[in-house]
């Protein structure tokens, strides 16, 4: 039987495993996006030169946050020059991006109906804010 402390750690495991698969998810997606959007060719009309545009800084916008995300990881990797430290560094980083991971996890629901996203990966929908679950899963 396993104890609570290696249920947590697996069950730690597989919650990294898994959000680093829809970090990969969102990569992926943002690079389409930023694929479709270089490939218009506005021309003169202004309405598909502002989408073009407008699509690029969403893009570049996402990015910058999952820079973000990320960073915390960054700023400490300097600590790990001791077994102690390199404990507390991991503990601090550890908080640091469950708290941010919340961020990226919103964004990638922004692909919902793409046929890779993961139906596990829709909240609950006790869960989901009113404000979105017009657009989390469900029909308008």
């Amino acid at each position: 039987m396993m104890t609570s402390a290696l249920t947590d750690e697996g069950e730690m495991a597989m919650m990294r495993d898994d959000f680093e698969v829809k970090v990969e998810f969102l990569v992926a997606r943002l690079r389409a996006d930023e694929e479709a959007a270089r490939a218009l060719k506005p021309g003169k009309n202004a309405d598909v030169a502002w989408l073009r545009e407008r699509v690029l800084a969403d893009v570049e916008v996402k990015r910058r946050l999952l820079v973000w995300m990320y960073e915390p990881q960054e700023k400490v990797g300097d600590w790990r020059h001791s077994v102690l430290s390199g404990i507390v560094a991991g503990a601090i980083t550890d908080q640091w991006m469950r708290a941010r991971q919340p961020v990226i996890e919103e964004l990638v629901l922004a692909y919902a109906n793409h046929p890779d996203f993961r139906p596990e990966w829709l909240p609950i929908e006790d869960d989901v804010p009113m404000r979105h679950r017009s657009r989390v899963g469900h029909e308008s």
